[in-house]
């Protein structure tokens, strides 16, 4: 029997699509990261549930539409320093953290997010 992938073991596309949601109901209320994203969040959802679905073991459609995820690069107009950093981890921490997801998995999605943000920082 093959194990099941983080994406599977969160739920599969609804339960993503969950946390992406509760995360961007917390961003359209930031005054730090709202100004970042266009007046639509709605692209910005679609965005990051593909890829992140794409990234635990999902379908690929992101790369499909969207190639390469390059979020470095993608991310380098936006001026992304502690306090930007911070505000998004706290609204996806709490994104995650409202699925219930087992101990393990929720660590290891709370991890790669730490990394990601940090790493996204240019300022």
């Amino acid at each position: 029997m093959q194990p099941l992938n983080i994406y599977e073991a969160v739920g599969g596309e609804k339960a993503w699509r969950r946390i992406v949601e509760h995360f961007y109901d917390k961003v359209a209320q930031d005054e730090t990261l709202r100004p970042m994203y266009p007046a639509d969040l709605e692209e910005s959802k679609e965005h990051l549930a593909l890829f992140l679905m794409q990234y635990w073991g999902g379908p690929n459609t992101y790369s499909q539409g969207r190639g390469h995820p390059r979020l470095r690069m993608r991310h380098l107009p936006f001026a992304i320093g502690r306090a930007e950093r911070d505000a998004w981890m706290r609204h996806m921490n709490a994104a995650v953290r409202a699925e219930k997801l087992p101990a393990e998995i929720e660590a290891a999605l709370l991890q790669y997010f730490e990394r990601t943000a940090t790493f996204m920082m240019n300022r």
